[in-house]
């Protein structure tokens, strides 16, 4: 078989299907109404849960930064892209958040793919939630380690994969918040049962960062657990993009030697990490910001208990509605795009099976009047 013919085999094979993945360009969005060449849309799905994206002072960060260093960091960090505004953003991210470093990734995606391709082994195995993110999921099945998956935020099951004997490390491996149930993990018995067999845990906290616990320090805060490896992604509460790790002296040492994402990548441009800067400042001033986020959050979840769907049990920014069937599901995301409203389909193979949902986000910026007109349009488009 030719190239063409291979990739011509898998195209029609999906074409013309509910799992057909198109993108859609879009002139801006302010995590509240998105742009488009069609007019403008209440945006529901945005992960920019505070709003920062357009903050003017970390806007002002960036542009200050630009002058300073131009406006890409000309190396690893590793060669030349390390500057002092990268150092200083990772003193600043341990010192918030209790650790002794900080490393910096250009993505979520990469740290975890270069923690755990650095950390295991053949001889170790990786207990993870069945539900982590795919790039969790893809760093443990790429990885030489044997990777065994317990059941969503079951403790039982955990248990059992922990006491079965293994001859090298375990790392057990969760969310904080889940990307597409909006649940949050039962952190505090993860962190317990993994102690108690010498196992470590490591948690990606990139829904939970910015938007709970004291000054917004996450899940791993809210729950009283230290992680020894804490990862942080940008692109969500902070409103940029990037990732960081936070772990101890030695463990970041390791990871500096032997985390090839981190050592072969070029590495996020300076400006950026002086707007990140920026951004942490304003997250752990944003009390007033978390409280509109969760006053907009229970206003949702009480005033959509009658829609005609099943509204999954998430106190987060997160809110699934589950509509099980693809093509409905697809159908239903353009009825509200009609209307004015952006809401993505979420399909299989990303969700299970017959669990096809709109993932609906809200963030500190919509206003009680733009959940009534989200409400209004699913009313009027699944009966």
């Amino acid at each position: 078989m030719s190239w063409s013919d291979f990739l011509s085999r898998r195209l029609a094979e999906r074409r013309g299907t509910s799992l057909w993945r198109n993108r859609q360009p879009h002139d801006g969005s302010d995590g509240r109404v998105l742009s488009t060449s069609a007019g403008q849309y209440l945006n529901f799905s945005s992960n920019d849960y505070l709003g920062l994206s357009q903050h003017p002072r970390i806007i002002a960060a960036w542009q200050q930064g630009t002058e300073q260093y131009g406006v890409g960091s000309g190396g690893s960090g590793h060669v030349t892209g390390y500057t002092a505004a990268h150092h200083t953003l990772e003193q600043q991210l341990a010192q918030w958040l209790g650790y002794s470093r900080a490393l910096l990734f250009i993505s979520g995606y990469a740290a975890n793919q270069g923690v755990i391709a650095a950390l295991m082994a053949s001889e170790d195995r990786i207990i993870a939630d069945r539900l982590s993110h795919a790039s969790l999921i893809e760093a443990a099945l790429h990885s030489p380690a044997q990777l065994r998956r317990f059941l969503h935020n079951d403790m039982s099951s955990l248990q059992q994969y922990l006491a079965k004997t293994s001859v090298g490390k375990t790392l057990v491996v969760t969310e904080g918040v889940f990307s597409m149930d909006g649940d949050c993990a039962p952190l505090a018995e993860i962190a317990q049962q993994a102690k108690s067999t010498a196992s470590w845990l490591m948690v990606d906290d990139a829904h939970g960062i910015g938007i709970q616990g004291d000054e917004g320090r996450g899940s791993c805060w809210v729950q009283k657990v230290k992680p020894e490896i804490l990862v942080i992604t940008f692109g969500k509460a902070f409103g940029l993009s990037g990732a960081a790790v936070l772990c101890d002296e030695q463990t970041a040492e390791y990871l500096l030697q032997y985390a090839r994402h981190l050592i072969y990548s070029t590495s996020m441009p300076p400006a950026q990490a002086v707007a990140l800067s920026a951004a942490v400042r304003q997250i752990r001033a944003g009390d007033v910001l978390r409280q509109r986020l969760q006053n907009n959050i229970r206003y949702f979840r009480r005033e959509a208990r009658h829609l005609p769907f099943s509204l999954m049990d998430s106190e987060t920014a997160i809110q699934p509605l589950i509509v099980g069937d693809n093509a409905r599901c697809s159908a239903l995301s353009q009825a509200l795009k009609q209307k004015k409203v952006w809401v993505n389909a979420i399909l299989p193979p990303t969700v299970p099976p017959n669990s096809a949902r709109l993932r609906i986000t809200l963030t500190a910026s919509h206003t009680r009047h733009d959940i009534d007109l989200l409400l209004e349009a699913l009313h009027g488009s699944g009966g």
